[in-house]
């Protein structure tokens, strides 16, 4: 409840509507050439998020700077101490002098949690976005389901939420006569809205009663959230593993732990500890709104997930990987030198 009241405060935030309406025009186009609602969806998703991996692999090369000036920023440790703040202005002082933005890793988790507003306004009203439909003629609907006692849809009826009315609209045959009737909706306006035989209009169930009561329906909905966990927690895994200097850093704590003398030695700078912070808000934040959000929401973060994954990989492959093998090669020609020099 809390998370569909926030959203549809931002949604209401007039700078943010062309997003709705560009978003919504992709998903129509892409409904009507495929034929399928979840697929629509999909291919939302990866066009978002491909136009995102930019923004990836520049901060994917800001890390291999930071690794770059790993030694420098030793150097600032030894030299300054317990001088925190001292340290921290030195420290941004050499990051801007090389280029390197502090930040810009945090970038891409504020940038989806921006996405989720014109996201969530294609999903939760689709008559109008993607079936357009007028606002006052959803507003006449809502009006006649009232008025013949559709208190489970119509409860669910506002400017913003069309899910309820999408539900009267295909459970009762005498409304959905009478809405075509008056003019106030197409039969070509009413679209199909499941995918794999799951209805992406409902909002998975976290509650056992439901589910039990509706099996059918709610059963197969678990799989966005399961879904949606599994891939931030192989995401969040995958960031540690591939980001670069990983091994060296591990290996450092661990001589810390051993040694105290090591300790405070291998320090985070802030956008790591942002990032941090960020892998464990955004999953939490995702998996509340796919409980609370039609599935449609839940098939977006996954297939997002998914496309974060990739990203990764490719990016560790393109960028990370050469630059790690280049400073072996670099510090085997250093070692092969100072061995001739003895």
């Amino acid at each position: 409840m809390v998370s569909a009241l926030l959203v549809a405060t931002a949604a209401k935030f007039s700078l943010l509507a062309p997003l709705y309406v560009l978003f919504g025009w992709i998903t129509r186009n892409f409904y009507y050439f495929f034929g399928n609602y979840g697929v629509a969806i999909i291919l939302l998703t990866i066009l978002i998020r491909g136009l995102l991996i930019p923004l990836n692999i520049k901060s994917q090369k800001s890390m291999i700077k930071m690794q770059a000036l790993q030694g420098k920023t030793a150097e600032l440790q030894r030299k300054y101490g317990d001088d925190k703040q001292k340290y921290q202005e030195e420290l941004m002082k050499l990051q801007q002098e090389n280029g390197v933005g502090g930040l810009s890793g945090c970038l891409l988790p504020f940038l989806q949690l921006f996405f989720i507003w014109p996201i969530w306004r294609i999903v939760s009203g689709p008559l109008h976005y993607v079936s357009q439909v007028s606002e006052e003629n959803i507003n006449k609907m809502v009006s006649i389901a009232d008025k013949a006692g559709l208190v489970h849809t119509a409860r669910a009826m506002n400017e913003t939420n069309h899910i309820g009315l999408i539900e009267a609209l295909n459970n009762n045959s005498d409304f959905l006569r009478k809405c075509i009737s008056e003019g106030y909706i197409k039969a070509e306006q009413i679209l199909d809205f499941k995918f794999l035989g799951m209805d992406l209009t409902q909002t998975p169930a976290w509650n056992p009663i439901t589910i039990v009561r509706d099996p059918k329906t709610y059963l197969p909905l678990l799989i966005f959230p399961v879904l949606v966990v599994a891939t931030q927690i192989l995401a969040m895994k995958l960031t540690t593993w591939l980001k670069p200097g990983y091994k060296e850093q591990k290996e450092a704590k661990e001589r810390a732990k051993k040694n105290p003398a090591r300790a405070g030695q291998v320090q985070e700078d802030q956008a790591e500890q942002m990032m941090k912070t960020m892998n464990v808000v955004l999953p939490i934040f995702m998996l509340f709104t796919t409980f609370t959000l039609p599935a449609a929401m839940g098939l977006y973060w996954v297939v997002g997930g998914i496309m974060g994954l990739l990203t990764q990989l490719i990016v560790f492959y393109m960028f990370t990987k050469p630059y790690e093998l280049k400073k072996k090669e670099m510090e085997a020609k250093k070692a092969n030198a100072f061995k001739k020099s003895k």
